[in-house]
């Protein structure tokens, strides 16, 4: 992996390098880190509303259907049994939180891992800023064309504006977010990763050691 990532302008002009620091990379473990942190993200998007009723919660079924002997029939107690139609369910689906607790240490080391393979693909681009003039599709269109970052990529910024917002809810492979928000998963989904420079800062501040004060 090289020292450094090529730093472009939004015209795809170059514009200098970013040192990459050794505690910004991480290639020897993490990789259950990053599973969890994954399953974790989608697992709290789920819903979780799923609902259905026993045969004690459906209306009805509080007579017996008929005499338990001499009918020649099979024995039926509730018209609400799971085995009648219109019953109720046998361990019926109820609301609940899907949601999974990952670790702060191990949602930084799986952020460090996805940012070091995506590094090591060369799936990594830094611009030195994203400003547009005017929110318009076929700006971002244009500079994604610019800056070779194709029509799948998401895009790192320290603070999100409307322009740009604007600009790229049209295109469906393109999503802008800022470094505070992005996790494993949004890294893994797209082919290309665009960083601001502002938003590569704040985002290695997340998980980069913190400086010890004197």
């Amino acid at each position: 992996m090289e020292n450094t990532v090529p730093v472009v302008k939004i015209d795809g002009t170059p514009a200098g390098a970013v040192d990459l620091r050794p505690e910004w990379i991480e290639l020897e473990r993490g990789t259950q880190a990053v599973k969890d942190c994954v399953v974790a993200f989608l697992a709290g998007r789920r819903r979780g509303t799923a609902s259905a009723k026993t045969k004690g919660e459906v209306r009805g079924g509080g007579r017996k259907p008929w005499r338990q002997k001499g009918t020649g029939r099979a024995r039926a107690g509730s018209s609400r049994s799971p085995l009648w139609r219109h019953g109720g369910v046998v361990f019926p689906p109820i609301p609940r939180d899907y949601a999974k607790h990952v670790n702060k240490q191990v949602r930084q080391l799986a952020l460090k891992r996805t940012f070091s393979e995506r590094l090591s693909e060369g799936a990594v681009i830094i611009v030195e800023d994203l400003a547009l003039s005017a929110p318009k599709t076929r700006q971002m269109c244009a500079f994604l064309a610019a800056v070779k970052a194709g029509d799948d990529a998401l895009v790192v910024v320290h603070e999100t504006t409307p322009d740009l917002k604007l600009a790229s809810r049209n295109l469906p492979g393109v999503e802008v977010m800022k470094a505070a928000s992005v996790n494993p998963y949004w890294m893994l989904l797209f082919k290309k990763v665009v960083f601001t420079r502002a938003g590569l800062d704040a985002f290695v501040a997340r998980f980069s050691p913190k400086e010890q004060k004197a």
